[in-house]
């Protein structure tokens, strides 16, 4: 399948959900690129679209590199070598902007993850990731405080963020969640894509069209969300409805997803 065809499928099937089959116009005067996302009223048809592509989103299952249930296992060789391309967690005292600190959050939670999975001491991430609740200090956090990370597309975490009216953030986390991922993914392909199937193979080309779809929406209320857009843009090479396709899209991707990743998550510190 084409990711043309597929694409268009899944988008006109959340839009005709969200807006019960009926067609909508918006305004081009509708936007003021002077003011924040905060700021702006949203006509009730474009937050629709959103609350369903968030639902859409918290339905997929977690990558199965983030699978808790020994999806991935690692030989005690395997272990030996360290995973040199994680983040370092001391990029957490060198975020300047909220948007800066919501996408490294989520990257050192990812991250957090894979260190544990190699056996190597999670301290230092455990206090930069406390580092970064603090400075964020979003309360919409207390939604998820009993699960283990925010780096989730939860449907709890979009509704409170949506309600202290930051959903901009929440898709700026999940931008970067799955930007992470797909680089830790393409560091180690034969690895961790051997704990794919299909429909986990699909799910990534799902997720990606998902948020791209939300961040093109978003840009038109907070311009601030270009830079994101134009990150992630690039990622629509990625297509895949099987694991062999997106083993060699991911081949094909890696100088991408490589340059997304520094874009969003890997700043210069």
């Amino acid at each position: 399948m084409k990711k043309l065809t597929f694409a268009a499928v899944v988008i006109a099937a959340i839009a005709f959900a969200a807006c019960g089959g009926n067609k909508t116009t918006q305004s081009a005067e509708e936007s003021d690129s002077t003011k924040t996302f905060e700021q702006q009223q949203i006509e009730a048809s474009i937050k629709m679209n959103f609350d369903s592509l968030a639902s859409e989103i918290a339905r997929l299952k977690r990558l199965p590199i983030m699978e808790k249930d020994g999806a991935i296992v690692l030989t005690d060789e395997e272990r030996q070598v360290r995973p040199h391309y994680l983040l370092d967690p001391a990029i957490a005292e060198t975020t300047m902007t909220l948007s800066e600190k919501y996408r490294v959050l989520s990257g050192l939670e990812i991250d957090r993850e894979i260190a544990a999975l190699y056996g190597l001491p999670l301290e230092d991430y455990d206090k930069a990731i406390a580092k970064m609740m603090a400075d964020i200090n979003d309360p919409s956090f207390k939604a998820v405080e009993n699960e283990s990370s925010i780096y989730e597309a939860s449907q709890a975490l979009y509704d409170a963020m949506n309600q202290n009216e930051r959903i901009n953030f929440f898709w700026q986390i999940v931008s970067a969640s799955l930007v992470e991922q797909l680089y830790i993914i393409s560091q180690n392909t034969e690895k961790f894509l051997a704990a794919f199937d299909d429909d986990a193979a699909s799910n990534v080309t799902l997720r990606i069209i998902l948020i791209q779809d939300a961040i093109n929406r978003l840009t038109e209320y907070d311009p601030e969300l270009l830079p994101v857009a134009e990150a992630i843009d690039p990622l629509s090479v990625i297509n895949a409805t099987s694991v062999a396709e997106l083993k060699e899209q991911m081949g094909q991707a890696q100088d991408q997803i490589t340059e997304a990743r520094q874009a969003l998550i890997e700043l210069i510190y």
